[in-house]
């Protein structure tokens, strides 16, 4: 990578960040500028694919011609051929006068297609025809023209899929492909979040004259747990509400919690502590009920050490000091269930096993129970029992007045 290079694409376009990912798609980038070669922008909506095809036109050898940049999502199905190629005069009502399209403008250029799955499907083959061999034909007209310009494409879509679903020419699709470059999500962009949230807030503090925001820890911990579905547009959002609204210039994370809209899913702990494996479900009762899966095979793990004691026949004072070291002081994770007896009898402890194991546990009791565990380990530092949780802090506040835990 030239690290050089790479910094002065970021000064010049304003990228802020240092996310290996971003990086290499910037790099990326600039090392593809110097060919012809079809390049195809993939990401996210909002993660700022719009840089990446103004970076190959400075670095190319095009630099000094046209940079136009066609948004295909924003123009109606009925004028896009019209828009990309042009038409003659008479070539539909309202066709009053010809007109040079998009292609013929940027001859010599560049010509950046966003949205490009958008295209509907004849629109798809005439863009192939230009990739092919550079020729193409207006609206109304039978003559063939040729262009001569360099084509970037950037999606947020499945190409793939669209393909699948009959929505994307495949032959299409390999054409565009050439070069790929994929601009990451910002929730996979670590402390790149932070850094670009200070960079707005100090220019809405210009733009408003007003006192520029400043962060503390929980805050800064909100910005990185939360996902951010929409990118750096909505960070840029979230950091001009702030900006504006707050009087106290100092931020924690309460405060920032309430700009950040809940997240349609939730990662919660299959159990607390546990950090080697994080998980993602669909609903907070899915992780519950593995939580519950995973408590009865310990259970099941527990009944058979002591049926393998009990086989053994050996109810020494050795064994009974093992089992009490193995059966649990109180019953994991599950407030509602009460074990009245601590005699290491096993009998007893068969029939209390079967008991825990047989009973029907409350799903919100296992929730709050480890919620309360995380809060006691952390000694009531709800950021480190967020942080354990693998939670937001956001989810745990949520969670603690839900529960009503003081």
């Amino acid at each position: 990578m030239n690290t050089a290079e790479v910094q002065k694409a970021k000064l010049q376009f304003g990228i802020i960040g240092n996310d290996p990912d971003l990086l290499r798609a910037v790099d990326t980038a600039i090392q593809v500028a110097h060919t012809d070669l079809t390049v195809l922008i993939t990401g996210e909506s909002g993660v700022g694919k719009e840089f990446f095809p103004k970076i190959i036109h400075s670095n190319s050898v095009r630099k000094h011609g046209k940079y136009i940049a066609v948004n295909c999502g924003a123009i109606p199905e009925g004028t896009i051929d019209s828009e990309l190629f042009g038409h003659v005069k008479g070539a539909f009502t309202g066709a009053v006068s010809e007109r040079k399209g998009y292609f013929s403008e940027a001859n010599g250029g560049t010509i950046f297609l966003d949205e490009v799955a958008e295209l509907p499907m004849p629109t798809q083959a005439r863009l192939l025809r230009v990739l092919e061999n550079g020729e193409f034909i207006r609206v109304g007209s039978s003559d063939v023209e040729k262009t001569n310009v360099r084509i970037v494409c950037a999606t947020n879509v499945n190409l793939p899929d669209a393909i699948a679903n009959g929505r994307f020419r495949e032959d299409l699709y390999y054409r565009l492909n050439t070069v790929p470059i994929n601009v990451p999500p910002l929730r996979r962009r670590g402390d790149d979040v932070v850094l670009l949230f200070k960079k707005f807030c100090m220019d809405f503090a210009a733009k408003y004259n007003v006192p520029r925001i400043e962060l503390e820890e929980s805050a800064r911990m909100a910005l990185l747990n939360y996902g951010w579905p929409g990118n750096i547009r909505q960070l840029k959002n979230v950091a001009e509400q702030v900006s504006i609204l707050e009087l106290n210039r100092k931020v924690d994370g309460d405060v920032m919690s309430r700009y950040l809209p809940e997240q349609p899913k939730s990662n919660l702990p299959m159990f607390a502590g546990q950090h080697s494996e994080r998980k993602t479900f669909e609903s907070e009762r899915e992780i519950l009920y593995s939580v519950l899966f995973d408590m009865r095979r310990d259970i099941t793990e527990l009944k058979q050490q002591i049926e393998n004691l009990r086989s053994a026949g050996n109810e020494n004072q050795e064994h009974m000091q093992y089992y009490d070291s193995v059966q649990p002081a109180q019953p994991v994770m599950h407030p509602t269930l009460h074990i009245h007896s601590q005699t290491p009898h096993y009998t007893h402890a068969e029939s209390v096993v079967d008991e825990y194991v047989e009973e029907a546990l409350s799903l919100d009791d296992v929730e709050k129970r480890t919620i309360l565990m995380a809060l006691e380990r952390n000694k009531g530092k709800r950021r480190n029992a967020a942080k354990e949780l693998n939670i937001s802090e956001r989810t745990l506040y949520r969670k603690i007045k839900e529960y009503g835990i003081e």
